[in-house]
């Protein structure tokens, strides 16, 4: 059986935006437990010219729900970046997660040569499907999943690869 489109996107983003909201229950544990208030680690950032936690957790959303619109052929809806606190990200991420998981996986599938254009730093670019999800979708995803990891790693939180990958379908 080939792999589809739909098998490299939604069950992905379910994963890493699962485990993302699991990161962010032990960012809670931990400013709890260390009398932090957590809105430091929202605001915290690894280098002066990079987007703090809270930024890096929308723009994986943004990152998940954005290319799964554009494979189906739909406008990403559009949620504001006005979340400031822990809660209200893993809101954001649990109704990323139901959005994409609603999605016809046999639309997306159907995407692989299909135009996709988006526009990067005031530029169209237009990408197959396949080539769009593999080569631009993902890896930007995967960056901002990452920096939240570490800028969590980062603040002192006790976390690993485990927590980072979170549970891997079999």
């Amino acid at each position: 059986m080939a792999t589809t489109l739909s098998d490299l996107s939604v069950p992905i983003f379910v994963q890493m935006l699962t485990s993302l909201s699991g990161l962010l229950d032990k960012a809670a544990a931990f400013a709890e437990a260390k009398k932090v208030d957590p809105k430091v680690l929202l605001d915290s950032r690894l280098a002066p010219d990079m987007f703090a936690l809270a930024r890096q957790v929308q723009l994986a959303t943004d990152f998940a729900k954005g290319p799964c619109s554009r494979l189906v052929g739909i406008d990403p809806p559009k949620y504001p970046d006005v979340e400031t606190s822990i809660s209200e990200l893993k809101e954001r991420i649990a109704k990323t997660i139901s959005f994409v998981t609603g999605l016809d996986k046999a639309v997306i599938d159907a995407a692989a040569d299909k135009d996709v254009t988006i526009t990067v730093a005031g530029q169209p670019m237009t990408f197959k499907g396949k080539a769009y999800l593999a080569h631009m979708a993902l890896p930007n995803f995967y960056f901002h999943v990452t920096m939240a990891y570490a800028i969590l790693r980062e603040n002192g939180l006790d976390i690993g690869k485990r927590d980072y990958v979170g549970k891997v379908p079999a």
